[in-house]
């Protein structure tokens, strides 16, 4: 039986946990929060962070793991390319992943290679990045170099903005750096998605729209919808650059997840590109409108079995994932959805009980819940995500 070794246990991380041990794999669960859900579903759990390469790697030494994996978590990337390339496993190159993972390095290699970015720069001091925002087209944009969930992002105009926005974003960095870029004014929807490379090239590119509940925050998702709106030929030029920066990186296996925009300019923006998969549903959602299992094929992609079978499919289901939230603090006392979109929820787990304390969702980190729901058709998925506070009520007191 081949061992592999999952970094992560959350609600999202648990469709790893569950794929591999269907898969028939025994399962090593790592991190530092033992009443995460997926641990229970695996053969062993260890209490170590996620972002300690040296105590994982030996743990998988000790274990003599076949595969490690990093499943919807930018953080814990680099420790299993690092791990995986010490042992010898199947593995994407740990300073490619390190590039991928950190904003500052990924904006210097995009506009080093002639990729179309922001202007912008990172920041150890308060001091120099506030002379570098004076010095920028406003609004701008204010964000920790390594995290993900939109947290610690902020879009500042104003001067007297600038340090509480750089003192959250600071406070959501592992190296405590921030990054200070301008913002891109985009046209239709920013898009999110799912990849998959077999043999160093993109054989499966699950175009996503991205939907916000403006009451909250307009940079972190509520939903991820399938098929996407946008234009074919602008899903093509991504697809086409994104192949380009993974050639240019040597990237040749496993699951990636991108966000991209397409700018007033016209142009595609390539914003991030993690190498693991999406959170938030994502690869559940693309299952359930496209019968492609993608979280399968990154364990079989990680301990070395043949995934050259993976194609694209159709889109045969409007899907979307949703993540319940609420749009003030409080105390959480109930959810109530209205009968007419009840019926369409295919998937719900709620993360918080009765009495519970709730924070208004200002980043991935306070969700309280999440589904998956389909439509009849794109035009009512967009209308109802959009306007999901209409359908979901989160009661607070």
């Amino acid at each position: 039986m081949k061992k592999v070794l999952l970094l992560g246990g959350n609600y999202f991380q648990q469709t790893a946990t569950m794929a591999a041990k269907n898969l028939g794999y025994y399962v090593i669960s790592v991190d530092y929060l033992p009443d995460n859900p997926a641990h229970r579903y695996a053969d062993e759990y260890h209490n170590i962070s996620t972002i300690d390469k040296e105590a994982v790697l030996a743990l998988a030494q000790e274990e003599h793991i076949d595969g490690i994996v990093s499943y919807a978590s930018d953080v814990a990337a680099p420790t299993a390319a690092y791990v995986a390339e010490k042992m010898g496993l199947p593995t994407n190159p740990y300073e490619s992943v390190m590039t991928l993972t950190h904003k500052d390095r990924f904006r210097s290699f995009m506009r080093e290679n002639g990729f179309r970015m922001p202007k912008g720069d990172s920041f150890t001091d308060e001091s120099q990045a506030l002379a570098f925002f004076h010095s920028l087209e406003k609004p701008v944009m204010v964000k920790p170099v390594d995290s993900s969930g939109s947290k610690g992002v902020t879009k500042i105009f104003e001067e007297e903005e600038f340090h509480d926005a750089y003192e959250e974003a600071l406070s959501y960095s592992i190296i405590k750096q921030v990054i200070v870029e301008e913002f891109i004014p985009k046209k239709g929807y920013q898009i999110d998605g799912d990849g998959f490379i077999v043999d160093g090239k993109i054989a499966f590119f699950g175009v996503m729209d991205q939907h916000h509940d403006i009451e909250c925050s307009l940079y972190t998702p509520v939903g991820l919808s399938c098929p996407s709106k946008q234009r074919q030929q602008y899903q093509d030029e991504a697809k086409e650059q994104i192949q380009k920066i993974f050639d240019l990186l040597h990237m040749k296996m496993g699951a990636f997840n991108f966000e991209y925009v397409i700018g007033e300019d016209g142009h595609v923006y390539i914003l991030e590109i993690g190498p693991r998969s999406g959170g938030n549903l994502i690869p559940d959602t693309i299952k359930k409108a496209r019968d492609i299992d993608l979280a399968s094929y990154v364990i079989k992609s990680a301990v070395g079995e043949d995934c050259s079978e993976l194609s694209e499919k159709p889109v045969h289901s409007c899907t979307s994932s949703y993540i319940v939230h609420s749009t003030k603090d409080g105390i959480f006392k109930k959810i109530e959805i209205d009968e007419t979109l009840e019926k369409q929820v295919t998937r719900q787990e709620i993360f918080v009980k009765p009495g519970d304390p709730v924070k208004k969702y200002k980043n991935a980190g306070y969700g309280i819940g999440a589904m998956i729901i389909t439509f009849r058709n794109v035009e009512e998925m967009c209308e109802r995500i959009d306007h999901m506070n209409d359908y979901i009520k989160v009661i607070v007191e």
